[in-house]
């Protein structure tokens, strides 16, 4: 089955790094477009970041400059390093893998979410 895996998520003071990371198994990774999401208590989940199955890349304009997204087709895994982080960087972070089937129709798989608090 499929399964996306993610991690490196804790707690980290405003100005600090951290680096996300997203382990799929069960699709063929290479294919899909792979995005980060964001979500805070009380508010719908936000695109962060994503990757296309080429390697073009976009970015939220909220953490531009300072979010960089990658993936390693080879290992399976997505990557968000996450730099100058801000107490609003608070969130659940989500790996999502999509892979558009028809004009009108998109396969979705989520992972099960990391914790990412900024605090001093």
């Amino acid at each position: 089955q499929v399964q996306l895996v993610e991690s490196g998520g804790g707690l980290v003071q405003p100005g600090g790094s951290l680096r996300l990371s997203c382990a799929a198994s069960g699709i063929r990774f290479s294919i899909f477009a792979m995005d980060w999401y964001r979500q805070t208590s009380g508010k719908p989940r936000e695109l962060v970041a994503g990757i296309s199955s080429g390697g073009s890349t976009n970015y939220a304009d909220s953490v531009k400059g300072r979010f960089t997204i990658s993936r390693d087709n080879a290992k399976n895994t997505m990557y968000l390093q996450m730099n100058s982080l801000k107490p609003e960087d608070t969130a659940v972070y989500y790996c999502n893998a999509n892979l558009r089937t028809s004009v009108f129709s998109r396969t979705d798989y989520w992972g099960q979410g990391t914790q990412v608090t900024v605090s001093s």
